[in-house]
């Protein structure tokens, strides 16, 4: 008879976010694995206290923190709110952690950057965030690394879906209603679809690696914002009725790296995980 493993108690924080969203969508896919879903009205992840009373009822074995202040321009204005939640936050989280021995995955950013290199950054290259919001990530990063040895650190970009607000989301909704757009065409990312983080995630688990440490991952390739606009526009059947223009300044409160791509072969060597490329991934977010 084969013995039956009890299931992996997942807690997923900041789970009305896009991210979560996504977990949560397939979550049926995934048996092995017992979520609990918490969003911020559940959990406030800057109240170390009501983190302690969940895990003391639940005892999780993995929380991935898709909980963040993520608005980069609102940052720059009160940096003290993205701090209390991406820095402090995160810290919080990963001292209950150590204390339940439990391991955080933890969503962090591109925007750590300073975006004066002209090659995709690596694991190994030094941060250097230009704007509030990257500083506040950061912060969390280090805290997480100061307090936790079972910790995973994905840094990912321009995530979009069918869920929250993001730049997919705004050019559909703008193209129903305006004939011109003017999109920015003078930084250079890569758009990821969080569908892929959040099965890249709970495969993650899944393996039970101990190779902790930060990783990177988004989808394949390198678009600029005007890239990406143009690419739902088309796969919308939009291409032809909307005015699409280039900038290069389109102004911002917040300064944003001008080239934040991410290598993903460290994560690829790490965990044979295949990446998508973001067009393609794209597509199949519009069938």
């Amino acid at each position: 008879m084969d013995r039956e493993f009890p299931k992996k108690r997942v807690l997923v924080t900041g789970s009305n976010g896009q991210l979560g969203q996504c977990i949560h969508k397939i979550r049926d896919d995934y048996p092995e694995l017992n979520m609990y879903f918490a969003n911020s009205a559940a959990l406030d992840i800057t109240n170390s206290d009501q983190i302690q009373g969940l895990f003391v009822n639940n005892m999780f074995d993995f929380v991935i923190n898709c909980a963040a202040y993520t608005n980069v321009d609102k940052a720059e204005k009160n940096p003290e709110i993205a701090f209390l939640v991406n820095s402090q936050g995160a810290k919080n989280l990963a001292e209950v952690c150590k204390e339940h021995n439990a391991t955080l995955i933890h969503i962090s950013t591109d925007y750590v950057f300073d975006g004066k290199k002209e090659s995709p950054y690596t694991e190994k290259d030094t941060p250097n965030p230009i704007n509030e919001y990257g500083k506040s990530k950061l912060a969390g990063e280090k805290h997480i690394q100061e307090s936790l040895e079972k910790y995973f650190i994905i840094r990912t970009s321009w995530l979009y879906s069918e869920f929250g607000h993001n730049f997919f989301k705004t050019i559909k909704k703008k193209s129903e209603i305006e004939e011109k757009l003017t999109i920015v065409s003078s930084e250079i990312g890569t758009p990821t679809n969080a569908n892929d983080l959040a099965r890249f995630i709970l495969d993650l688990i899944l393996i039970n690696s101990c190779d902790y440490g930060i990783y990177h991952y988004s989808n394949e390739g390198e678009a600029t914002w005007y890239d990406f606009a143009k690419e739902i526009l088309r796969l919308s059947g939009k291409q032809e009725v909307i005015k699409l223009e280039k900038t290069d300044n389109y102004p911002t409160f917040a300064q944003r790296p001008k080239y934040s791509v991410l290598d993903k072969s460290k994560t690829k060597q790490s965990f044979l995980a295949s990446v998508i490329e973001w067009s393609n991934s794209l597509r199949n977010l519009n069938k």
